[in-house]
């Protein structure tokens, strides 16, 4: 399988922009995208809701509006919590291609197919109707985000054998987790001939802000940034030919780059020491959370889930106080003391966090 437009194999996810209050900073958006562009790169992915709606948008004005559209590969999602109906799919599609600025999508991904979101799809006829649009030209290749169990994965993969690539989380701590299986998906994606685009290398920022012992280890190494070492740990699988890094500022993008720019695969010795990072993580006990903020979407309390987590998971790796903890919690927005327990976070959740037990943790702290 070859993709003739792809020039490198690491991609701009645009989930996590650099923000001015409640809009896109598109003077940074803009540096970043140029920088990104003038190091040969040229993978650009969104969906219908990254940043409420505005990442598409910032799409849009700063790149599509200021480059020609054959010299950036994009791509967009499908996501299921957008259409109730066969009829909503392609309203919504066309209106994906008129936010981004484009008149096709080059990957056009089927968002977060689980064992919940996949009968969904089908009673609708999403894949049928994604076919078409390939045939008309507005959709170049055809392939999926998946969270879920392996066996699930190849149930779709046989039934769907129109899903050219599949978007898996890999990364070095979620290798062998029970409920992540990103080694055992990746497997089933390359028993079915499957390309794989990876997503969540450094697991929204967990592995890049470690306890200090799995720190030491990666630092004893001498080789580069935390987040470069996951990124080329996931770059090293054979059958990866993208990662996709969230970046939010010149700083990630320059560190990045430098990662990929040339892209070196992982060593024995290195493949060693993120096995003991993972152990003194899993020790620590941390909340898987990415920071997709899906749970935040359907929040009707609006409690800002995803940086709970963050800081929460910061006093659990020792890296601040209670004290320290609570100071940092967002101020002027709900608590976790306000969950209702209503349980729409925890449907969304493609870690399957139990959120309202982690909220009830963090507002006895």
């Amino acid at each position: 399988m070859t993709f003739e437009k792809i020039k490198k194999n690491f991609g701009f996810g645009c989930m996590r922009l650099k923000m001015n209050g409640d809009k896109v900073d598109y003077a940074e958006f803009n540096r970043m995208i140029d920088a990104f562009i003038d190091a040969g790169f040229n993978y650009f992915d969104t969906a219908h809701g990254y940043i409420d709606g505005k990442s598409e948008t910032a799409i849009r004005d700063c790149l599509s509006a200021r480059y020609n559209r054959e010299d950036f590969v994009l791509a967009n999602k499908l996501s299921e919590w957008y259409f109730e109906k066969e009829e909503d799919v392609l309203p919504l599609f066309e209106s994906q291609l008129k936010l981004c600025g484009v008149d096709y999508f080059d990957f056009y991904l089927f968002h977060c197919l689980n064992r919940k979101s996949y009968p969904k799809h089908k009673a609708c006829n999403t894949f049928e109707i994604v076919k078409k649009l390939k045939e008309q030209g507005k959709v170049k290749h055809i392939a999926m985000s998946f969270h879920d169990t392996a066996d699930i994965l190849d149930m779709i993969l046989a039934e769907q054998p129109c899903i050219e690539v599949v978007q898996l989380q890999i990364n070095y701590l979620d290798y062998d987790d029970p409920s992540v299986q990103s080694k055992a998906c990746y497997d089933v994606a390359v028993k079915h001939g499957k390309k794989v685009i990876v997503m969540e290398p450094v697991k929204g920022g967990a592995l890049v802000n470690l306890p200090d012992k799995a720190a030491k280890v990666l630092d004893d190494l001498k080789g580069g940034s935390y987040a470069s070492y996951a990124l080329r740990y996931t770059a090293s699988y054979p059958e990866v030919f993208m990662v996709l890094s969230g970046m939010g500022n010149m700083d990630m993008m320059k560190d990045n780059l430098n990662t990929f720019s040339p892209f070196v695969p992982f060593t024995e010795e290195e493949f060693k020491a993120t096995d003991r990072v993972r152990e003194i993580i899993r020790e620590v006990r941390q909340v898987p959370c990415t920071k997709c903020n899906y749970c935040g979407e359907v929040c009707p309390k609006n409690i800002p889930i995803s940086e709970l987590f963050s800081v929460y998971n910061k006093y659990l790796a020792a890296k601040i106080t209670s004290g320290d903890a609570k100071n940092e919690f967002p101020k002027d927005k709900p608590t976790a003391a306000d969950c209702i327990k209503c349980g729409k976070c925890e449907n969304v959740c493609p870690q399957n966090i139990e959120i309202r037990n982690q909220l009830e943790k963090i507002a006895k702290m």
